[in-house]
């Protein structure tokens, strides 16, 4: 099934899509003028349609099929993308515009904010209020200096919400790092992400999906853009590091500094449980409310595949896995749905003209031009197609004969459903060997311990 879903009702497409689209407006009159149920093209529109191609609009599976090419995995997560990171075309999606809870994959928004901000040999005390931050933590004392490159590792490498902190702080504090990361976000028109925290967490920060929300599509811009910069990918790529700390009894009876080794969460990375052949680096994260998110970058035989998914309902690396298998499989061999945008202004504007990044062939912006033409310019038109679909559902309306399907159910913690913000009474007894314990990624509410040198595969489950 390809597209954008084109038997959905006008209420069940995303809010605003219709209306933002002259030539959607007129298919829409026409549709019930004649008394026909309503299902809107997947046709691509110039005007206000969503960040990537027309096609991303939809909500289901979306993969324009083709011949010898299996269908896209089915895992079990609300949202996902598959894309050639090379060229930014996406191959295959699910729900890409959907607004989910990041949980700790904002932090790669973070890393790209800040790590060009900050001088990486830069030394920066935390307070304690960073200290004593909730969910996953390095382990720091106010009474030390860390580096600003040992505060990346930290952050990347096991997601700790200290790091995120203390790095807000060198970047002049929590509500001005907040702004940056939405500036970042627009530069890269990531329209649908909106950062309330530099680390994901959310019910420990009364954060909701509504206060703050991104998209597997937006996590793939974010990432594609941060693996440019050879020092994201150092950060994203580490296996172990040492982190400094005050010396313990043995280090200062030998006279060796203080510190512990840190290790990835990343467990696609090479000699990780769930090693990836190829794999360039990524990010994982979980909450409760959230659910398990991830995006990752691979490379084989010479091509780049870029993976995100969103809510899912195990840890992430089965499913990645699969997605990037498929990605390599169809790239060259399916149509793409849509592009991955380059930055800045040019960025849309090639978007919208079916430049190198706007995901448009030729016929179809000859036909969106022949559109124009009959429609009669673009704001006459859209004038005068607001003006008949409304004359025509009023007059409808008082006949009493408009009937329109129901829409689908919103996706669980997507656009319009309940946030969910729900806490756990207590962890469950027995977690899969990829699950996320109070060490790996952002847990509820409770305190963790500042540090536990063993390898994460090696903590008791």
């Amino acid at each position: 099934m390809a597209g954008a879903r084109n038997g959905r009702s006008l209420r069940a497409q995303r809010p605003g899509t219709a209306l933002r689209c002259p030539t959607r407006l007129l298919a829409a009159a026409a549709a019930i003028a004649s008394g026909t149920v309503l299902a809107l093209p997947g046709a691509a529109c110039a005007d206000g349609g969503p960040v990537g191609g027309a096609q991303l609009a939809g909500r289901g599976v979306i993969v324009n099929p083709a011949a010898g090419v299996p269908a896209p995995p089915n895992i079990h997560a609300a949202s996902w993308v598959i894309a050639d990171a090379d060229t930014g075309e996406i191959l295959a999606a699910r729900d890409p515009h959907g607004r989910y809870l990041p949980a700790s994959t904002l932090k790669t928004l973070t890393a790209l904010t800040l790590v060009p901000k900050l001088d990486a040999a830069r030394k920066v005390k935390p307070s304690q209020s960073a200290c004593d931050v909730e969910g996953t933590k390095v382990g720091m004392t106010p009474k030390m200096s860390y580096s600003v490159d040992e505060l990346f590792h930290a952050l990347m490498m096991m997601s700790a919400n200290d790091a995120a902190v203390t790095l807000s702080e060198a970047n002049g504090g929590l509500k001005k790092t907040v702004a940056d990361m939405n500036e970042q976000a627009r530069t890269l028109h990531a329209d649908d992400t909106l950062a309330g925290s530099p680390n994901g967490l959310d019910v420990d920060l009364g954060l909701t999906v509504k206060t703050q929300h991104t998209s597997a599509y937006d996590l793939a811009l974010i990432l594609r853009q941060g693996m440019k910069d050879p020092a994201y990918r150092k950060y994203v790529q580490a296996l172990n590091f040492w982190f400094p700390a005050p010396p313990d009894k043995q280090q200062k009876k030998k006279h060796k500094p203080g510190g512990y080794p840190i290790y990835t969460h990343n467990r696609m990375l090479p000699g990780q449980p769930y090693a990836y052949n190829g794999m360039l680096g990524g990010k994982n994260g979980y909450t409760v409310t959230a659910e398990q998110t991830f995006v990752a970058e691979a490379k084989r035989g010479g091509h780049t595949i870029l993976v995100s998914l969103m809510k899912a309902d195990i840890p992430p690396s089965p499913y990645a896995a699969k997605l990037l298998d498929w990605g390599f499989a169809a790239r060259g061999k399916v149509k793409p749905v849509g592009t991955l945008v380059s930055p800045g202004a040019e960025g849309l504007k090639a978007d919208a003209t079916g430049g190198k990044d706007g995901g448009q062939s030729a016929i179809e912006k000859a036909s969106s031009s022949r559109t124009w033409m009959v429609v009669g310019g673009g704001a006459v038109g859209a004038l005068i197609a607001i003006g008949v679909l409304f004359l025509v559902l009023h007059r409808r309306h008082r006949r009493g004969d408009l009937r329109l399907p129901k829409p689908d159910a919103p996706v669980a913690g997507g656009p319009g459903a309940p946030s969910g913000n729900v806490r756990l009474a207590s962890p469950p007894q027995r977690q899969p060997a990829d699950a996320p314990d109070l060490h790996d990624e952002d847990g509820p509410a409770e305190r963790v311990a500042p540090f536990d040198p063993r390898p994460v595969d090696e903590h008791p489950q």
